[in-house]
């Protein structure tokens, strides 16, 4: 194969890996904004995390190195703590108000 077509392969691969990503972002950012549920809303944040992790990944394959999937690291940790402070604010707000509607959250005082 010449060099040309094989570098014309690997930007189709790139734009796939990035398009599924920026969908993956994209049905997690619309799940964010509509839902009130708090569970679907902190799944649609993971959904995002996971829609830049892809695209970290096709990056750093395309260019050679690894600082996407360096950071792709940091990104999951960071996705954990947030799953595990929103598990516990999610049974917090339960206990108190028998509900996982993102509007009892504003009824909170002090």
């Amino acid at each position: 194969m010449p060099p040309s077509s094989l570098d014309s392969m690997t930007q189709l691969a790139l734009q796939q890996y990035l398009i599924v990503g920026a969908i993956m972002f994209a049905l997690g950012l619309i799940g964010f904004m509509t839902r009130r549920n708090l569970i679907v809303m902190f799944l649609s944040t993971e959904l995002m995390f996971q829609g830049v992790t892809v695209n970290l990944i096709a990056f750093g394959h395309y260019h050679n190195n690894l600082y996407g999937q360096a950071f792709t690291i940091f990104v999951l940790v960071v996705a954990a703590a947030e799953a595990s402070l929103a598990l516990g604010l999610v049974v917090l707000l339960f206990r108190t108000k028998n509900t996982l509607d993102a509007d009892a959250w504003r009824e909170l005082k002090g």
